[in-house]
């Protein structure tokens, strides 16, 4: 591959629904094509990643339901909703090589989770029982509320987005806990809730607790996250 070849960037998609299909949001594949980046779906259940994983030069571990507590040595929560063992093994398989690889990845809600899962961390079970409910982190019964973020200066997701505070459109009920060890903890929402953290350890390692690609069309502070990963994958590929 050189310089000039559009990125390949692997997006996880959502497990199998009801209809037995696999699908996920058109949002991430618009974020990557605007950015220059061609999006490869990978459905949970591939057993070879190890034939995969080599072919492609960025990574985006989305959004979806949540993981199963035992896990992470968590308790059951009557609001956990969406577990999916086929994809727990399978995005827990794919982070375990990234983090052992150099190649550039995002993650995005679960995606943030299921990284911090796979080195040790833990999560809230079901984040108002911890914080309360004066910051919405998700629109009632099921949808995304915009809220603010306070990023750390100086760090990478500070300089991707050119700003210390960015408007994100937030849904999740649950957050980071215990952050496992290596992870930096880079921007917090107004009641203290972890909204991204970076991998100092790993050449280009983001993840975030929001929903950038559901703003990333109007707005430019979001589209970055895409950019600035397809730019990492750019390179990465060309290197390689």
């Amino acid at each position: 591959m050189t310089s000039l070849s559009p990125p390949l960037i692997g997006v996880t998609t959502y497990g199998r629904n009801p209809e037995n299909r696999f699908i996920l949001p058109a949002e991430y594949v618009d974020g990557v094509r605007r950015a220059g980046g061609i999006p490869l779906l990978i459905p949970p259940g591939e057993a070879q990643l190890e034939k995969l994983l080599p072919h492609l030069d960025g990574l985006i571990l989305t959004g979806g339901g949540d993981m199963d507590p035992a896990l992470y040595g968590g308790q059951t929560h009557e609001t956990i909703y969406s577990i999916d063992p086929e994809r727990d093994r399978s995005e827990l398989a794919i982070a375990n090589r990234v983090l052992e690889s150099n190649l550039p990845t995002l993650g995005i809600c679960r995606g943030l989770q299921v990284l911090n899962v796979a080195l040790g961390g833990t999560l809230i079970e079901h984040l108002p029982d911890v914080v309360g409910d004066e910051v919405a982190h998700r629109e009632l019964p099921h949808g995304p509320i915009p809220h603010p973020i306070q990023i750390q200066a100086g760090s990478r997701l500070a300089e991707i987005t050119q700003s210390e505070q960015v408007q994100t459109a937030s849904w999740h009920h649950q957050a980071l806990k215990q952050v496992a060890p290596g992870l930096k903890v880079v921007a917090l929402a107004p009641d203290g809730t972890i909204e991204a953290v970076e991998l100092p350890s790993h050449p280009w390692l983001i993840a975030v607790q929001w929903h950038p690609e559901l703003t990333a069309a109007n707005d430019v502070s979001q589209q970055r996250l895409f950019d600035a990963l397809v730019e990492a994958a750019r390179a990465s590929g060309s290197r390689r």
